[in-house]
């Protein structure tokens, strides 16, 4: 029986660490081919060599993109890259990479808020406007007239956070990147949904990872709140997630999911 991912070409942002990390370990134990993006060379490299050390039979393969997700040459890369390499774009889209910021509006760092908006947003919206208009155009390349887009899913699936839906005070301004994120996603979805483009947003709550250190976050107390509703999510709790939405018929599209563990009750 084939891997339930076996002839898809799955590209995910911020792809050395936590959730990205997980995604593109999951996707691969899937069948899937991989382009992976992030900044840190060295990580990017070993996940690779780990992953091809693990492959499942036949082998899926492998393609690298090193480069900060929101600068436009990268962006382009993700995609011409992987043509020439594989002889494929990828047919699916993790928007992955971002930053956190602790704070709120008022007392958040304001020189962290121009580069968070920049990831968070600008290079979120970048990446998913180059992907569709890149499965649009395979689209109509590839389908003669009448044929049934249903035969290949296309997925773009933004990794957002519940605090972009459920507001919290404590995290206000990184909240304010992925309400946006969830905005233009959900906007894309109607745009390019009724072409046979299925575009979702994932939402999760609390996800123990480095994510919180580099944000900033006070390990003491944000360990407590942990611990209060533990145990928390992990990154393969959001992998799987993702592996099972790619892993739909191509007429099933889930749009948006929030995914808390289970005794979270806040945000």
């Amino acid at each position: 029986m084939p891997l339930p991912l076996h002839r898809r070409t799955v590209l995910i942002t911020g792809a050395s660490s936590g959730i990205g990390e997980a995604i593109a370990r999951a996707a691969f134990a899937a069948g899937a081919n991989l382009v992976l993006n992030a900044r840190r060379k060295e990580r990017l490299d070993s996940l690779a060599a780990a992953l091809r050390r693990s492959a499942p039979a036949p082998t899926p393969r492998i393609c690298l993109v090193l480069g900060d997700a929101a600068d436009d040459v990268v962006v382009q890369q993700m995609f011409d890259h992987p043509m020439r390499e594989l002889g494929v774009i990828p047919d699916a889209v993790i928007v992955n990479a971002g930053r956190g910021l602790k704070g709120s509006l008022l007392d958040s760092d304001t020189v962290q808020w121009e580069a968070m908006i920049r990831t968070n947003l600008l290079g979120a919206a970048k990446l998913m406007r180059e992907a569709a208009r890149r499965m649009i155009a395979t689209l109509d390349a590839s389908l003669p007239s009448g044929a049934a887009w249903t035969s290949t899913p296309r997925d773009i699936i933004a990794i957002g956070s519940v605090v972009g839906r459920h507001i919290s005070p404590f995290s206000s301004m990184y909240g304010s990147t992925k309400f946006g994120l969830h905005s233009l996603a959900e906007a894309l979805r109607r745009e390019i949904g009724p072409k046979g483009i299925r575009v979702g947003v994932v939402e999760p709550a609390v996800v123990k990872s480095e994510f919180q250190e580099v944000a900033g976050y006070d390990p003491v107390g944000f360990g407590a709140f942990m611990d209060k509703i533990g145990p928390v999510l992990e990154p393969d709790d959001i992998a799987q997630l993702i592996v099972s939405m790619l892993a739909l018929p191509a007429r099933v599209n889930i749009a948006d999911v929030v995914i808390r563990a289970t005794r979270q009750d806040y945000p």
